[in-house]
């Protein structure tokens, strides 16, 4: 533990001491396109932070190769190389965007290139874990058709997901971090070398997001952009492939019997394996909306819109701080309660505490529909706007403008009109959108361009 937490602050160190040099670099080159319609910032931001992240990886499979017991999974596994060429080669092509912004089936080839890449040299799907029939074998053109499918759904959905400031670096953290404990537990626990690699990408994965995050929590200095959504989306994307198709789960002999009853008894283990998307659900559900949504509509899959679930929290009244917090929340409830499920599945615990915090983050997502009046004696211990606005006919019948002190808030409209009044001036007061005023919210149909 004590190497792998030392790779993850090298990682995250090199990262964070980066970030800002590339910064400069991409200010100097003019990465800094034009704010589109679907962008929430309103100043010019500098992309290309991904660079600083493959150093990241890079210095941080340098450092666990010369640890005394990582070194091992170099000398055993040709699966660390394999990832650096793919990333490599992915974070190329996603440098290549952010300064010239190529074409979006340009880049779909190359995710794939990048992915047979790591199939040609063994980063691949072997075999599969089937309820009820067992352990399936693979052929050659099966391992690597499902394994660039993987690879290619998962840099696309944390692709799509990363649309506010620290949002992708930090849901990619949270389900690193789900990801590293059940390898770690795999790999110390029943002593099985195959899961060390994977164990170490999520380590190094973490490290990348850590190091990066203080420079993009909002307001955000820099973007990961391409070079960096894709990049962790290919190395989380890596890790799963690399624990669920390299390990043969009769070898942890957790139930006696025949390998078919071995296998559908121990499902709930696996579901972290078998689920990257499930580890990070929200930018999987979010791709399989933008898809449905776009074709719907007669467009292409990959067109720019402003229908993506962090645009729609937006909307629906949260600050830029409260959506992505609200995006944390529920990618760790995912992540660590699979987690939780794969460790102890007939545990009635862990059922009732994920149902609980569903139901808590059911609420969190409608809050803002909500204006709850406190009572008069309560008034000065909560924010401004949980108070009771007594001014609002004076300041109506004199003509003086409504301001954050006489607006009444007596309903749902009036809440809402009182926001978009704070908003208009001051942007981001008292959990206003980040965006300004509702009213000034571009239309949808209007905003749907790649520009």
């Amino acid at each position: 533990m004590r190497e792998y937490l030392l790779t993850l602050c090298i990682t995250a160190a090199v990262t964070y001491l980066l970030t800002g040099p590339v910064r400069k670099f991409a200010i100097v080159a003019g990465a800094m396109p034009e704010i589109r319609a679907r962008d929430v910032h309103r100043e010019p931001t500098p992309r290309l932070g991904g660079i600083a992240m493959f150093f990241g990886l890079c210095a941080g499979l340098l450092v666990a190769d010369h640890l005394t017991n990582l070194n091992e999974v170099f000398a055993n596994s040709n699966e660390p190389r394999a990832l650096l060429s793919g990333a490599a080669l992915i974070w190329l092509i996603g440098v290549l965007d952010d300064k010239f912004e190529i074409d979006a089936l340009i880049k779909l080839g190359g995710q794939m290139i990048a992915a047979g890449v790591m199939v040609v040299q063994g980063l691949t799907i072997l075999w599969l874990p089937i309820p009820g029939v067992g352990l399936v074998a693979l052929t050659q053109w099966q391992g690597t058709l499902l394994t660039v499918a993987l690879v290619v759904i998962t840099i696309n959905a944390v692709n799509f997901v990363d649309g506010l400031d620290g949002l992708a670096a930090g849901v990619v953290c949270i389900a690193s971090a789900a990801f590293f404990l059940y390898a770690y537990r795999i790999w110390y626990s029943y002593g099985i070398e195959a899961a060390a690699p994977a164990t170490l990408f999520a380590a190094i994965l973490m490290g990348m997001c850590l190091g990066f995050l203080p420079h993009n929590m909002h307001p955000a200095r820099i973007f990961m952009g391409d070079s960096g959504s894709m990049l962790i989306g290919l190395v989380l994307a890596a890790g799963a492939i690399s624990i669920t198709g390299q390990i043969d789960p009769d070898v942890m002999n957790l139930f006696s019997g025949s390998e078919r009853n071995t296998v559908h008894q121990t499902v709930p283990v696996f579901i972290p394996l078998l689920l990257p998307l499930t580890i990070i659900a929200i930018p999987a559900a979010d791709l399989v909306l933008a898809i449905v949504r776009r074709t719907w509509r007669g467009q292409s899959p990959f067109a720019a819109d402003r229908g993506h679930l962090h645009h729609r929290l937006l909307e629906v009244g949260h600050s830029h701080s409260r959506a992505v917090l609200i995006m944390y929340f529920w990618s760790a409830l995912i992540s660590f309660g699979a987690l939780a499920y794969s460790v102890n599945s007939g545990a009635m615990w862990s059922v009732l505490a994920i149902a609980a915090l569903s139901a808590v983050g059911l609420v969190l997502l409608l809050l803002p529909r909500f204006t709850p009046r406190a009572p008069r004696w309560a008034e000065h211990l909560l924010p401004p706007r949980y108070r009771r606005r007594r001014a609002a006919a004076a300041a109506a019948g004199d003509g003086s403008p409504v301001t954050h002190e006489t607006a009444v808030t007596d309903g749902p409209d009036e809440a809402r009109e009182h926001r978009a009044a704070a908003v208009a001036g001051v942007s981001g007061v008292n959990g206003a959108t980040a965006i300004g005023a509702r009213s000034r919210l571009l239309d949808r149909r209007e905003a749907e361009s790649s520009r």
